[in-house]
């Protein structure tokens, strides 16, 4: 049997003795362990693949390695000056807890070594995976509250007390839904309040969106935007856990804001080269995935390594789940009634993979939730805000296609015609949720319903709640039948899902600003719910 991430720790990280200064990160288990001059760390996995995104203090002068065993990798690196470096190896062992170490190009370690496990095989027979999943992660901690002069944003050490908690409940992987960046530049609403900001001027300046994303003033500005945000947020908390980050709207630097001065989506050369530029500085694109086909949009680019994905990804663990992770802004159309927010290729395969056979669970994980909505533009939901304070259709969403919700019910149909459950996870509306969809119009679900989970926001601060920013807390949409088992719930938190053969386990875990932050040094679930397959 391979060491559990816990033993090697204790028995080969404790001994090491590695001199790399004082800067040490006190672990849950009491050891520590120094990260030297890496500013952070974000791996990816899968059975036989690790594809990792460093970050450090300073420049280095020559590309590091990763050493995992007798491989080894010479870091890419993904900026001007050397700051940011990405490691691919191929050829792992599944199920294997492998020792990495990164060193500088005279072999002298640059932090000390740390350890990662590859998923199961595709053939393999797990009896449990677990999972930490949570969305709106991002937000700049110069961002101010303009009535109250205080923080926009839950502050950067809450928010990592809230990760490192889901974190003591030693999940296999974690998932990062939408949102890891706030930083909108033009969107009429958006933008005041984040990129377009006084505060946002004077620390960052303007955009020329006529010159490119990297490689000049454009990069230092990005950084100045992104790395408070994702490397002081993430540090290397979560060097040992493999993370999925999926990018939403604010990803690409505007909220989704449709109007008769501006509709933000789909995204435009400026927003586009921005979020790739995130993504390949801070982030893990999605592993190659035998079963996903290598010529979806996103995947291929001649700037990242090959088979990766940048907007649709995999989870896959043994026989036991598959999760199919989609990015509903970078592709969506406004095509009327045969539109998307994913193109035909991408629908297409998110229908064969909730057909095939090979796993016990196939689990839909898309940007944009299903089974509530607050009235914005880019829902799958033509609903909007009415003077009686409910959503409906009565005055109509401006520039909304009839085609997102005709894709949205046919992935529902598929769902639920499995004989799995049929579960969305999703966040983006800043809320804690779950709940079972039975009808919606003229679909009848309730053979099988639709299991719907909010998965619970990280840093949303008082402005941005939808209760306050849109008037209304999330909602069911007209015409949509959902038997909640619990209601929206404006509050920061996250979601621990525990998958077996035969069922899912929830546990969400919830805390809001204007409680004591000292309820985040003991924070415990608050609510459970169980879905099992149908027999």
């Amino acid at each position: 049997m391979p060491y559990s991430r816990r033993q090697f720790v204790a028995t080969t990280l404790g001994a090491s003795g590695v001199a790399l200064g004082q800067n040490k990160v006190v672990l849950n288990n009491g050891t520590r362990w120094n990260p030297g001059v890496v500013r952070h760390l974000l791996p990816a996995v899968s059975h036989e693949r690790l594809l990792l995104k460093a970050g450090f203090l300073h420049p280095q002068t020559s590309p590091p390695i990763l050493r995992v065993g007798s491989k080894r990798a010479v870091g890419v690196r993904t900026d001007s000056v050397g700051e940011f470096y990405s490691f691919h190896l191929a050829g792992l062992e599944p199920e294997h807890t492998y020792r990495l170490e990164l060193l500088d190009s005279r072999g002298k370690a640059l932090c000390e070594p740390w350890p990662i496990s590859t998923f199961p095989g595709p053939q393999a027979q797990p009896k449990r995976v677990r999972l930490l999943v949570y969305t709106c992660a991002g937000g700049h901690p110069a961002t101010r509250n303009p009535d109250t002069g205080g923080p926009y944003w839950v502050s950067l050490e809450a928010r990592r007390k809230l990760l490192a908690t889901g974190l003591a409940y030693q999940p296999d992987a974690v998932i990062a839904i939408g949102d890891h960046v706030y930083w909108d530049l033009r969107s009429p609403v958006g933008s005041l309040s984040l990129g377009n900001s006084p505060v946002a001027r004077q620390l960052v300046g303007q955009f020329d969106r006529s010159q490119p994303a990297m490689g000049g003033e454009n990069e230092r500005k990005l950084k100045l935007v992104v790395t408070p945000q994702v490397c002081d947020l993430y540090g290397t908390l979560f060097r040992s856990t493999p993370v999925f980050f999926v990018q939403d709207d604010h990803d690409y630097f505007e909220n989704d804001e449709a109007t008769e001065q501006m509709v933000t989506f789909p995204p435009d050369d400026f927003m586009l080269r921005l979020a790739r530029a995130s993504q390949s500085l801070y982030y893990p694109e999605f592993l190659p995935d035998a079963n996903r086909p290598l010529g979806l949009p996103s995947a291929g680019g001649a700037d990242r390594m090959p088979g990766v994905g940048e907007s649709f990804g995999t989870l896959r663990y043994g026989k036991l789940l598959e999760i199919l992770m989609y990015d509903c802004r970078r592709h969506m159309s406004l095509k009327g009634p045969v539109g998307g927010f994913l193109p035909d290729s991408a629908e297409e395969w998110l229908m064969q993979r909730m057909t095939a056979q090979e796993t016990h669970h196939v689990v839909n994980l898309p940007s944009t939730p299903i089974g509530w909505a607050a009235g914005k533009w880019g829902e799958w939901y033509p609903d909007l805000l009415q003077p009686n304070g409910k959503l409906g259709t009565a005055n109509a969403k401006y520039w909304w296609q009839q085609g997102w919700r005709l894709q949205h019910d046919r992935l529902l149909q598929r769902a639920s015609s499995m004989q799995r459950i049929p579960l969305f996870l999703s966040g983006d509306l800043h809320a804690l949720a779950e709940g079972r969809i039975h009808r919606y119009g003229k679909l009848d679900f309730s053979r099988n319903p639709v299991v719907s989970v909010l998965t619970g926001p990280i840093g949303t601060g008082p402005k941005a709640w939808p209760s306050v920013w849109r008037g209304t807390p999330p909602q069911p949409p007209s015409g949509l039948e959902i038997e909640e088992g619990l209601k929206p719930l404006e509050k920061n938190g996250f979601s621990i899902l525990d998958f077996t053969e035969d069922q899912m386990e929830a546990q969400f875990f919830s805390w809001k600003m204007d409680e004591p932050e000292q309820r985040l040094d003991d924070l415990k679930p608050f609510h459970r719910f169980t879905a099992k397959r149908r027999a």
